[in-house]
């Protein structure tokens, strides 16, 4: 007898009856009674850029009390001023202690939102031109792009390139515009004409594509669902590579998970790149996974099939030339912070925020009224970057000084210590419902731990990446850092070594289910090792895959799974 076929998920199940993400979402929301989503409405919000949550720090037994989080999607992290005051308008309304979130996707998240305004909020976000529909779900999300407002032509093709992939992609169902800005109202019983590009079903899981520059992969290319890394030519747009079957997210304990850097898959011209990632966009829908939503992203797709099969398909799929790759030199990762020219005049102004959370704290930085300040008086164009950091553009000497000024009025830091500048964070708890342990409230302190650690060896200046994440599915983009604590439970963390601020290589698991207050003890022989035994300028990933080279070699595209034990590396650094 055959074996009996996989049956769908139920979050393909709960789409598939959705009528095109509409659910009964606008009942639940007209009700004053219900205090909550469900299942099936709750998977059709995703796609509305809309979570429901609660907070943790507060639950007792089974009374929760839910509220919302919601996500813009802004490409390439670009808004104006206008629209940036709106959003802390709309923060100061709505959201818990009228705190902006900036997320590691260039994008903004309001969170503790209730239900009673819920619409208000989308509405008022609406009305400053900002969206949230795609922001979340299985389909293509927020496009990444490299942040700096550099005016030659190759990087505006490049904005222009992050404009005409968010375009393409998005769904064209009309419940956003019903359910949230009282648009048409569309009788159910009625056919409703199926998603073009997306169909009944959208895609097997989310989808993220970003766009790196040779100088900044501050969007770890490698780690996307479709990568591209454009190419110069003495300021010209020449070629665009693509990378494929990136992914970080994975699942504790499970090895058939698996964070993967994206394999070199060629090049094409610039003027097919948006057609290209279309492309690949559907092959994951066509052969990702519908029956396990662990193993239902792109990556598991060029794992399973081969790169061989994926490039062919892709040639099948496209009425253009797929090129080789283009070889290029060292990526690098640029924060830019401080200030920058920005080409044909004007200046922009990087700002480093702690962990993205945009808040005044008390006796401490007031982002919040600092960047409102500086919106209001000086009118910049305002862009988010891949880091939680936030840049400032099109200033002129005069409102650089000033800004400056704004800045120290309100005790925000422009000069950051090296393992801070480089630190990152997922929210994780009270509020993620993933979230296995702390990791946005927890990691500056850890951060001043380490930092007094390498005070000892004469290292305070170097800069390496050090991530955390609540869980193991890698928000924080955790394992392409140089050092990185994956929460297990609470308080307790897998450690990961290896990584490198290019974003092209990943780390490996050093130390497992350790407890925060042993987790400098584990690293206290590493970094003496590091500052005794380094070559040159060598960074700590460099130094630790160095040391470990003998025992096993390790390339950004092998995606391999296996990690050495503590006492093995700690046996190489030793000898």
């Amino acid at each position: 007898m055959a074996a009996a076929p996989d049956k769908p998920t139920k979050v393909e199940t709960a789409k598939r009856a959705s009528n095109q993400l509409r659910g009964t979402i606008a009942e639940v929301l007209a009700d004053a009674e219900a205090p909550k989503f469900e299942h099936d409405d709750l998977q059709c919000m995703k796609f509305h850029g809309i979570y429901q949550q609660h907070d943790r720090d507060k639950r007792a037994g089974k009374d929760k009390t839910f509220t919302f989080m919601i996500r813009t999607k802004c490409p390439g992290g670009r808004m104006t001023a206008a629209q940036y005051i709106a959003q802390d308008d709309i923060a100061t309304r709505y959201s818990t202690g009228g705190a902006l979130r900036l997320t590691t996707r260039q994008a903004i998240q309001f969170h503790g939102v209730i239900k009673s305004e819920l619409k208000a909020t989308m509405r008022e976000l609406n009305q400053a031109l900002i969206s949230t529909i795609a922001a979340c779900g299985d389909v293509e999300r927020n496009v990444m792009c490299s942040p700096a407002p550099l005016a030659d032509d190759a990087h505006r093709q490049t904005r222009a390139i992050t404009d005409e992939i968010a375009e393409k992609l998005a769904p064209a169902t009309g419940a956003y515009y019903e359910i949230w800005l009282d648009g048409e109202k569309v009788d159910r019983q009625e056919h409703i004409p199926e998603e073009p590009f997306y169909g009944e079903s959208y895609l097997p899981r989310k989808f993220k594509t970003g766009i790196a520059t040779p100088t900044d992969n501050s969007i770890d290319v490698y780690t996307q669902d479709c990568g591209l890394i454009t190419v110069f030519d003495h300021g010209k747009l020449t070629a665009v590579n693509v990378l494929a079957g990136g992914g970080l997210g994975m699942t504790h304990r499970k090895e058939d998970t698996f964070a993967r850097m994206g394999p070199h898959i060629g090049s094409v011209a610039p003027e097919h790149a948006a057609d290209t990632v279309k492309a690949i966009v559907s092959i994951h829908r066509d052969f990702g996974d519908r029956t396990d939503r662990r193993h239902a992203r792109l990556k598991y797709v060029i794992e399973d099939r081969g790169i061989d099969w994926f490039r062919n398909e892709l040639r099948d799929r496209i009425g253009f030339p797929l090129n080789d790759w283009v070889e290029l030199g060292p990526l690098e990762l640029n924060d830019y912070l401080g200030r920058h020219d920005q080409d044909g005049g004007g200046s922009f102004y990087g700002v480093w925020v702690r962990n993205g959370r945009v808040a005044d704290f008390e006796d401490g930085p007031r982002y919040k009224s600092a960047f409102r300040k500086i919106a209001e008086e000086l009118d910049p164009s305002v862009i988010l970057t891949p880091n939680q950091s936030l840049l400032f553009a099109d200033l002129d000497d005069a409102k650089i000084e000033r800004l400056e000024a704004i800045l120290e009025e309100h005790n925000v830091p422009t000069s950051i210590p090296g393992v801070h500048r480089f630190s990152m964070a997922c929210p994780a708890l009270p509020t993620c419902g993933l979230a296995l342990a702390e990791a946005e409230r927890y990691l500056p302190d850890l951060v001043d731990l380490i930092q007094a650690e390498l005070e000892q060896h004469g290292l305070e200046d170097e800069r390496f990446t050090v991530r955390m994440t609540g869980c193991p599915n890698g928000c924080a983009r955790p394992y392409t850092a140089d050092l990185a604590f994956v929460g297990r439970k609470p308080g307790v963390y897998d450690v990961f070594l290896g990584g490198r601020l290019a974003g092209d290589r990943l780390s490996e698991l050093f130390a497992e289910l350790v407890p925060q207050d042993q987790i400098i003890d584990k690293l206290r022989p590493v970094l003496s090792a590091w500052a005794s035994q380094r070559n040159g300028d060598e960074s700590l990933g460099d130094f630790y895959n160095r040391v470990y080279a003998d025992d096993a070699q390790r390339t950004m595209l092998t995606g391999s799974k296996e990690s050495p034990s503590e006492s093995r590396v700690l046996e190489l650094i030793g000898s």
